[in-house]
């Protein structure tokens, strides 16, 4: 009778890195207590309204600009963007430093050899001889020489945390531009009520007086008509300026991160944020030492040198050291063991072009980035000029802005007195309010126009 013969095998394998071993342990705490304090906010972040009552305005917080900055800070989430992917770049320079260690595995294996007889048949019979045998293998390796690419792969994620230490400069900077700008944003709708609420009053007194002096004799019915559409605009102007208001309400508080329930409103007044004490040329000097994007091209062309060296060393030969100990051992019966140690050299010196295509793609990205570089030097010292130039007009409109104001509200006094007897018309004294109204705003524009300025010349030099 023929016999068939199959093997039943029976494994069980662990391995073990000892080189990363740290840093997972390391990761599991950060892990487990982050978890635990942002696990809320989390699920919180993951859900969306189901009702109206959860995204209607339930609160009002008034803030100063020195409260907004500090609230963007811990809420703004361009900002916690940035905090993670640098926590990622660093994760990742622990995982090519762990290149540097040594590994150490080990494998086990149990195995047991069964007859049988019928193919197609698994059949286990006690009186059949089976045989079980265990083996298990420690072994250590070690990349002795990689021509480089460790070294590179290791350099390229130091600079690519640099990368991204810059990168969150760069947002907290223009983070705090945008909370500054929709701040003064906000000033000005706030103007803009206050301004359109005091022309709406004056629009009333106009229109009581012109019915008082047609009711009188002295007056003309047309005055009156005129009194009316010009309170009629005033109300129009008013609503549009509310609007305006609520908007910008609405724009600061999504930069600041804040609940959907809250919005904001402007606690300090208008009036000019500081002086600007830089010639023009100093300030561009300035900016050309301090600006990350400038720092983050010449970094981005560090690492594209460096991706080109790991691309090439994969056609290069490398060497690394190995141990390991081997045993054998069938249960009933003794075993065998040995060890074994050498080093082993790996060459893959033709892979069709692969590697020369990958170092021309990273030797182009090292020019793109020497362009680049030329490009956002250019750019800064356009944004520099700009806000220069801005700085010292808008200084000049301040104080013109701020006689004009006077002169207008000196006008509508004489105009308003002078009607009020009869010597001038209501078109005149329309006329007068429509010009203090402009020359309040103009004013209000000015201050916050120079405090745009100064604030853009402050991020330009990376001083906010």
């Amino acid at each position: 009778m023929s016999l068939s013969r199959k093997l039943i095998v029976i494994g069980v394998g662990v391995g073990i890195s000892f080189s990363q071993l740290e840093s997972v342990l390391a990761q599991s705490k950060l892990s487990s207590e982050a978890d635990s304090q942002k696990q809320q906010q989390k699920n919180n972040s993951l859900q969306l309204p189901t009702s109206p009552n959860q995204v209607k305005i339930q609160q009002v917080r008034s803030l100063s600009l020195k409260q907004a900055l500090e609230l963007a800070a811990q809420n703004n989430r361009d900002l916690q963007i940035a905090a993670l992917t640098l926590e990622r770049s660093r994760s990742a320079l622990q995982q090519a430093q762990a290149a540097l260690l040594p590994t150490f595995g080990v494998n086990g294996e149990l195995r047991q050899v069964g007859d049988q007889e019928r193919p197609g048949d698994i059949i286990f019979e006690p009186e059949s001889a089976s045989p079980t045998f265990l083996s298990g293998t420690v072994e250590a390796n070690y990349n002795l020489f990689t021509f480089g690419k460790r070294s590179a792969q290791i350099k390229a994620a130091q600079e690519q945390v640099k990368f991204e230490q810059l990168e969150l400069a760069r947002i907290r900077q223009q983070t705090r531009l945008d909370i500054s700008s929709a701040y003064y944003d906000l000033q000005e709708a706030d103007e803009q009520v206050k301004i359109n609420r005091a022309a709406v009053e004056n629009a009333r007194i106009g229109l009581r007086d012109a019915q008082l002096l047609e009711g009188g004799g002295t007056g003309s019915k047309l005055d009156t008509i005129r009194a009316s559409v010009q309170l009629k605009n005033a109300e129009q102007d008013l609503i549009q300026a509310q609007t305006e208001q609520d908007i910008a309400s609405d724009k600061l508080t999504r930069i600041l991160g804040l609940s959907e329930t809250t919005d904001v409103a402007a606690a300090e007044p208008v009036q000019t944020a500081g002086q600007w004490n830089r010639s023009l040329e100093e300030s561009i000097i300035l900016a050309f030492q301090n600006r990350a994007e400038l720092k983050q091209q010449s970094i981005q062309r560090n690492i594209s040198s460096q991706q080109r060296q790991i691309a090439l060393a994969e056609i290069r030969p490398t060497v690394s050291l190995f141990a390991n100990y081997q045993a054998l051992s069938e249960l009933s019966n003794k075993g065998a063991d040995g060890y074994a140690a050498g080093a082993r050299v790996a060459w893959n010196f033709l892979d069709g072009g692969t590697a020369s295509a990958a170092a021309k793609q990273e030797d182009a990205n090292v020019k793109i980035a020497e362009t680049r570089f030329a490009d956002t030097r250019s750019q800064i010292r356009l944004e520099i000029e700009q806000a220069y130039k801005n700085l010292m007009a808008n200084a000049k409109n301040i104080k013109t802005a701020t006689a004009a104001l006077e002169q207008a509200q000196e006008a509508l006094e004489l105009i308003s007195f002078g009607y009020r007897r009869g010597a001038t018309t209501q078109l005149e004294v329309n006329t007068a309010q429509n010009e203090l109204t402009n020359a309040a705003g103009n004013k209000v524009k000015a201050i916050l126009n120079y405090n745009r300025s100064l604030t853009s010349l402050r991020r330009a030099i990376n001083d906010l």
